[in-house]
C-alpha cells in the first residue's frame, strides 16, 4: 500500500471513530443526507394484491394498457378484461383507472391488473369503514331463509341474522317452530329497514348486518325515563333459545337473556315462559337504547349461602343435570353446580355410562371458588 493510501485510511478510520464516539455510527451516514432523502423519495414497487391507479395509455382488442410510472404498464387482459368489457368499453385515453395488482410474471413484461377485483377491494374497504362509523342505512330484504334475512349492498350479498332484528320485526312464534319463524321472516322481503353493518370480512366474503330500528329517536326518548337498577312488571311478547322478550311500555321491549332468566341452568327458555305472561324484571344495562333485563336478579344469589356451607374436600351428594364437552354438570343445590370433568372416567362413553341424567350420586369437592361460581367434583371412590 502506497504512504498517500495508507494515510487516507488513518484519515478514513480516524473519522469513523469520531463518529461512533459521538454516539453516531458510521452507517447512519447511509441513512441521512442527499442519499437517503432521494431513497425516501422513490415509492416502493406495488406488491400482489395492492390497489394502483394510472392513466390510460392504449387500448387494443380486448386489452387496456395503463402507465403505472415508474414501475412500468399495466394490463387488463384475458378473463379480467370479459368480467369488465362492460365498463372498459367506455375508456379513452387519458382516463384514469383504478385497479388491483394480481401478477407480475407476463409474457410481455406487462404487470397484470384487475378492475373487478379493485373494485371488491375498494368496496370492503368501504365496509369496514361503515362498521367502524356505525353508518346507518336504509336498504331492501332481498330474500329470507330460516336463519334471516338476506340483503345487497354494493353488489355484495350479506346476511341479517334473525337475532339481529329489532323487536319490532323479531318473528314471534309461540311455539318457537322454525318453519313458522320462516314465514314471517319471508313477510319482511321486499321492506326496507335501517341496518349497519356490524362485520366485514372480505377473506371470507362475509358480510353480516344487524337493524337499527327504524324509530331510533322515538326509542331512544322512551329508554331516557328508564334506569339501571330498576324493577318493572312487563309482558312476555316472545320467547327464543336465546331468551324472552319483555315489553315494559308500549314501544318499547327489553331482553331476558338466557344467562340471566334463572340461577338454575335453563335448557330451553320457550318452556319457562309463555306469551302474554307477567313477569317482574331487573334493569342491568342501556346500551345503546337497548334494554337488557334480568330475572334471576331479584331473586338471592345461592352461591352466597353455599359460600357458607360448603368447602374444599367436602363429600356431598349432587344430581346430574347436563353433558358438556368438558365432563357433566352436577348440582349439589338449586343454582349452585360444578363440574365432573371427562378426566375422572378417561372417555366421555364412560362418564355417561356411570353418570346418569337425574340420579344423585356422591362426590368430593376438589375446587371450590363461590365468588367466581366454579366448582369442580370427583366421584367418591
Amino acid at each position: 500500500m502506497s504512504a498517500l493510501a495508507t494515510e487516507e485510511k488513518k484519515v478514513s478510520d480516524s473519522d469513523d471513530n469520531e463518529i461512533e464516539e459521538k454516539g453516531l455510527p458510521s452507517e447512519a451516514l447511509a441513512k441521512e443526507g442527499p442519499m437517503a432523502e432521494l431513497l425516501n423519495a422513490v415509492p416502493k414497487r406495488p406488491a400482489a394484491d395492492d390497489v394502483v391507479e394510472g392513466p390510460v395509455i392504449a387500448v387494443g382488442r380486448a386489452r387496456v394498457f395503463v402507465d403505472l410510472h415508474p414501475f412500468g404498464t399495466g394490463i387488463i387482459f384475458g378473463r379480467e378484461y370479459l368480467s369488465a368489457r362492460e365498463t372498459l368499453k367506455n375508456v379513452n385515453i387519458g382516463d384514469t383507472i383504478t385497479a388491483k395488482v394480481v401478477g407480475f410474471d407476463n409474457e410481455e413484461g406487462y404487470i397484470e391488473l384487475s378492475l373487478r377485483e379493485a373494485r371488491q377491494a375498494l368496496i370492503w374497504n368501504e365496509a369496514e369503514t361503515a362498521v367502524q362509523k356505525k353508518t346507518v342505512f336504509e336498504l331492501p330484504i332481498a330474500e329470507a331463509n330460516k336463519g334471516g334475512l338476506i340483503i345487497n349492498w354494493n353488489s355484495i350479498q350479506g346476511f341479517l341474522p334473525a337475532s339481529q332484528l329489532s323487536p319490532a320485526h323479531y318473528p314471534r312464534v309461540p311455539d318457537g317452530d322454525k318453519e313458522k319463524i320462516f314465514a314471517e321472516l319471508k313477510k319482511l322481503v321486499g321492506q326496507k329497514l335501517e341496518v349497519m353493518i356490524i362485520t366485514a370480512s372480505p377473506k371470507e366474503n362475509k358480510l353480516i348486518f344487524a337493524e337499527k330500528g327504524t324509530s331510533t329517536s322515538e326509542r331512544a326518548s322512551l329508554v331516557e325515563k328508564y334506569h339501571v337498577g330498576n324493577v318493572l312488571e312487563g309482558i312476555v311478547t316472545g320467547a327464543t333459545e336465546f331468551g324472552v322478550f319483555v315489553k315494559l311500555e308500549e314501544g318499547l321491549e327489553g331482553l331476558v337473556h338466557i344467562s340471566e332468566m334463572d340461577w338454575a341452568l335453563v335448557e330451553n327458555p320457550k318452556t319457562r315462559y309463555k306469551v302474554g305472561e307477567n313477569v317482574k324484571v331487573k334493569i342491568i344495562e342501556i346500551k345503546d337504547d337497548k334494554v337488557s333485563l334480568s330475572i334471576k336478579a331479584l331473586t338471592d344469589d345461592p352461591w352466597k349461602t353455599a359460600a357458607m356451607k360448603y368447602h374444599k374436600d367436602q363429600k356431598v351428594n349432587a344430581v346430574i343435570i347436563k353433558y358438556n364437552k368438558h365432563g357433566a354438570l352436577a348440582s349439589i343445590e338449586e343454582g349452585v353446580a360444578g363440574l365432573v370433568h371427562i378426566s375422572e372416567y378417561g372417555k366421555e362413553e364412560e362418564l355417561r355410562a356411570k353418570l346418569e341424567l337425574g340420579k344423585v350420586y356422591p362426590f368430593t369437592i376438589t375446587f371450590f371458588e363461590p365468588k367466581d361460581r366454579r366448582m369442580t367434583l370427583k366421584p367418591v371412590s
